[in-house]
Protein backbone atom coordinates (compact mmCIF):
# COMPACT_ATOMS: atom_id res chain seq x y z
CA UNK A 1 0.00 0.00 0.00
CA UNK A 2 1.02 3.59 -0.48
CA UNK A 3 -0.13 7.14 0.19
CA UNK A 4 -1.37 9.19 -2.76
CA UNK A 5 -3.11 12.47 -3.48
CA UNK A 6 -6.18 12.60 -5.71
CA UNK A 7 -5.37 15.08 -8.47
CA UNK A 8 -8.14 14.49 -10.98
CA UNK A 9 -10.66 12.12 -12.49
CA UNK A 10 -11.10 10.03 -15.61
CA UNK A 11 -14.34 9.86 -17.58
CA UNK A 12 -14.87 6.70 -19.59
CA UNK A 13 -18.23 6.27 -21.28
CA UNK A 14 -17.31 2.82 -22.55
CA UNK A 15 -15.85 0.26 -20.16
CA UNK A 16 -16.38 -3.31 -19.13
CA UNK A 17 -19.51 -4.08 -17.13
CA UNK A 18 -17.60 -4.95 -13.93
CA UNK A 19 -16.48 -1.35 -13.40
CA UNK A 20 -19.55 0.51 -14.65
CA UNK A 21 -20.77 2.90 -11.97
CA UNK A 22 -17.44 3.31 -10.18
CA UNK A 23 -15.31 6.47 -10.18
CA UNK A 24 -11.86 6.38 -11.73
CA UNK A 25 -9.51 8.90 -10.12
CA UNK A 26 -6.09 10.18 -11.13
CA UNK A 27 -3.72 9.83 -8.18
CA UNK A 28 -0.11 10.85 -7.47
CA UNK A 29 1.89 8.69 -5.07
CA UNK A 30 3.59 10.62 -2.26
CA UNK A 31 6.58 9.75 -0.08
CA UNK A 32 8.23 11.22 2.99
CA UNK A 33 10.72 13.98 2.20
CA UNK A 34 14.11 12.20 2.33
CA UNK A 35 16.01 15.11 3.81
CA UNK A 36 13.68 16.66 6.37
CA UNK A 37 11.24 13.77 7.04
CA UNK A 38 8.68 16.39 8.03
CA UNK A 39 6.36 16.42 5.02
CA UNK A 40 4.96 14.39 2.16
CA UNK A 41 6.33 15.07 -1.32
CA UNK A 42 5.13 13.90 -4.72
CA UNK A 43 6.91 11.20 -6.68
CA UNK A 44 5.79 12.99 -9.89
CA UNK A 45 4.10 9.80 -11.13
CA UNK A 46 0.43 9.42 -11.94
CA UNK A 47 -1.87 6.42 -11.85
CA UNK A 48 -5.57 5.77 -12.25
CA UNK A 49 -7.29 4.07 -9.31
CA UNK A 50 -10.80 2.76 -8.82
CA UNK A 51 -12.62 4.56 -6.01
CA UNK A 52 -15.35 2.90 -3.96
CA UNK A 53 -15.12 5.26 -0.97
CA UNK A 54 -16.04 8.64 -2.43
CA UNK A 55 -12.61 10.30 -2.38
CA UNK A 56 -12.40 13.83 -3.73
CA UNK A 57 -9.81 15.90 -5.54
CA UNK A 58 -7.08 17.16 -3.20
CA UNK A 59 -7.58 14.37 -0.63
CA UNK A 60 -4.83 12.04 0.50
CA UNK A 61 -5.77 8.37 0.21
CA UNK A 62 -4.39 4.93 0.93
CA UNK A 63 -3.98 2.82 -2.21
CA UNK A 64 -3.57 -0.90 -2.74
CA UNK A 65 -1.95 -1.88 -6.02
CA UNK A 66 -1.47 -5.00 -8.10
CA UNK A 67 -3.16 -8.29 -7.29
CA UNK A 68 -3.87 -7.02 -3.76
CA UNK A 69 -6.34 -4.53 -5.24
CA UNK A 70 -8.46 -7.49 -6.34
CA UNK A 71 -8.54 -9.27 -2.98
CA UNK A 72 -11.62 -7.56 -1.56
CA UNK A 73 -15.03 -9.20 -1.95
CA UNK A 74 -16.16 -6.19 -4.01
CA UNK A 75 -13.23 -6.25 -6.44
CA UNK A 76 -12.42 -9.95 -6.87
CA UNK A 77 -13.79 -10.04 -10.42
CA UNK A 78 -12.58 -6.62 -11.55
CA UNK A 79 -9.60 -6.07 -13.85
CA UNK A 80 -8.08 -3.30 -11.72
CA UNK A 81 -4.50 -2.52 -10.77
CA UNK A 82 -5.06 0.21 -8.16
CA UNK A 83 -7.83 0.62 -5.58
CA UNK A 84 -8.41 3.39 -3.07
CA UNK A 85 -8.84 1.51 0.21
CA UNK A 86 -8.76 4.39 2.71
CA UNK A 87 -9.25 8.14 3.14
CA UNK A 88 -6.44 9.52 5.28
CA UNK A 89 -7.08 11.69 8.33
CA UNK A 90 -3.49 11.94 9.59
CA UNK A 91 0.02 10.71 8.81
CA UNK A 92 2.71 10.66 11.52
CA UNK A 93 6.42 9.98 10.96
CA UNK A 94 8.81 9.67 13.90
CA UNK A 95 5.87 10.65 16.14
CA UNK A 96 5.45 13.96 14.27
CA UNK A 97 2.44 14.84 12.14
CA UNK A 98 3.29 15.30 8.47
CA UNK A 99 -0.31 15.46 7.26
CA UNK A 100 -3.66 16.37 8.81
CA UNK A 101 -6.83 16.14 6.72
CA UNK A 102 -8.60 19.35 7.75
CA UNK A 103 -5.59 21.63 7.86
CA UNK A 104 -4.40 24.35 5.48
CA UNK A 105 -0.82 23.18 5.91
CA UNK A 106 0.43 19.65 5.20
CA UNK A 107 1.17 18.91 8.89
Amino acid sequence: MFVAKVTGSVVSTQKIEAIVGYKLLVIEPYVIDKETRDRLVTTARTLVALDMLGAGEGEFVLVSQGSSARLTPETKNMPIDALIVGLLDQVHIDQRPVYRRNSDSPA
